[in-house]
């Protein structure tokens, strides 16, 4: 390997061994740190199949790096040369980018033109395109329009032989590629490779452990209305009791189209907080009331009058929601308070994780709608500290348990594990968005 070190070390590829450098690529958002020889930038796809053909001819490994967002350790590397995608970041058109630009950016530029690309995670105004293809990154908008998948018809992606690939849905997978015998639960799921018969559904997701993808070919619609609600509830019950109505007949995208029943209201996302949560959004919106628990909902319209509003507030009212400290955000300046809100809540997490010295424990599981209550229960008897907010709409929600010692942090694990298995017998799964990683 030493020689291939010192052959890149003068090479076309942007290239470095300073482990001063090389410190600001070792972690990624789950805080694990890794370690690598050498740090490489290739501009161009012929520059990636270059490295990984020499790499994989002397059994060097590369871990592929973008903006290292993942929460599971999928971009440490554990020794090797890092492949970082960074250069990559020319928008070529509204349907056509590059693997290393930043996808909120894309999401800005492309929606001053009247388009929309739907998928939204979290660190979107962080992520790469490219990682969040690598990962099927989805979000609150996934429960209307599914997580990124849908929404790519196409890849440039490099093989580790170095083969370049245009790859689409009539593109095979190499024949003498094992193939997958895996039972995929009937939830929104990233917990391992996708089940299918083309390359490029086996790339979407994999978590750059089988190819570098170095452009996309991406699908948008026209951008709609949208204007956001923020509702809460004195009970529990009364929040889910809402979000079941709500969900009825909701407009749904999959495999690449809309699918619904007859509905008056489709939201296009329903986000849960619990009090604690709330108690954290007050950083943005210090007006909130005191309750149990909060529903974000997001409705869509093609006129501006907003037909489904009413019959959403409607719905609320019934439902008991404490209708007098609704807030309305149909403005992007009040829209823009409302995502800040939201996402206070992890920054919070954070803040208290420094605080403690301590990891957090955090779940990522799915499970089926009408486990979603018991789920609920299972949460409620977590006896650490904890957060718990997110989709409730895919029923998917994230129960962060904030342990200070290590004797919390050990048994915050075996809680972990015992949540696990309760939504996996529930017919769940152990992770709807994060991915696998190293974690």
């Amino acid at each position: 390997m030493q020689n291939f070190i010192e052959l890149l070390k003068y090479s076309k590829f942007n290239s470095t061994d300073s482990q001063d450098i090389i410190e600001g690529y070792l972690r990624d958002a789950s805080n694990i740190k890794g370690y690598a020889e050498h740090l490489l930038r290739p501009d161009s796809v012929e520059d990636v199949s270059e490295i990984l053909k020499e790499c994989q001819q002397k059994n060097i490994a590369v871990t592929v790096s973008a903006q290292r967002t993942s929460t599971t350790g999928a971009s440490v590397p554990f020794g090797g040369v890092i492949l970082s995608m960074e250069k990559f970041d020319r928008i070529h058109s509204a349907h056509e980018v590059d693997a290393g630009v930043i996808l909120g950016q894309y999401q800005q530029q492309i929606e001053k033109e009247g388009w929309f690309f739907p998928p939204d995670p979290t660190s979107r105004n962080e992520c790469s395109i490219g990682g969040a293809i690598a990962c099927n990154a989805s979000g609150a908008r996934s429960f209307k329009y599914g997580a990124t998948r849908p929404w790519v018809e196409g890849i440039e992606v490099v093989l580790p032989t170095g083969e370049i690939v245009q790859a689409d849905r009539n593109t095979p997978i190499p024949k003498d590629w094992p193939r997958l015998g895996v039972t995929v639960p009937s939830v929104k799921t990233a917990a391992g490779y996708e089940s299918c018969d083309n390359l490029l559904d086996l790339m979407i997701g994999q978590e750059g452990t089988l190819g570098v993808v170095t452009k996309a070919w991406l699908t948008t619609i026209r951008l709609p209305n949208a204007l956001g609600l923020l509702v809460f509830f004195d009970r529990t019950e009364a929040c889910l009791l809402a979000v079941k109505q709500l969900k009825q007949g909701a407009i749904r995208y999959r495999k690449g189209e809309l699918k619904s029943v007859q509905s008056a209201i489709s939201p296009r996302l329903l986000e849960y907080f619990d009090h604690r949560s709330i108690g954290f959004m007050r950083r943005y919106l210090p007006e909130l009331p005191s309750a149990n628990a909060a529903l974000w909902i997001e409705l869509e319209s093609e006129t501006d009058d907003f037909p489904t509003l009413q019959p959403c507030l409607d719905i609320l009212e019934q439902c008991g929601a404490l209708m007098e400290h609704t807030i309305l955000a149909d403005t992007d300046t009040e829209k823009e308070r409302l995502y800040q809100a939201r996402h206070a809540i992890p920054a919070s997490v954070n803040e208290i994780v420094s605080s403690n010295g301590m990891p957090k424990v955090g779940t990522d599981f799915a499970v089926p709608d009408e486990k979603l209550a018991w789920m609920l229960d299972a949460y409620a008897e977590v006896d650490l500290p904890h957060v718990l907010f997110g989709h409730i709409g895919d029923n998917h929600l994230h129960l962060n348990m904030l342990p200070s010692t290590a004797t919390e942090l050990a048994y915050a694990k075996e809680i972990y594990v015992e949540l696990a298995r309760i939504a996996l017998a529930y017919g769940g799964t152990v992770s709807a968005e994060h991915g696998i990683g190293k974690i």
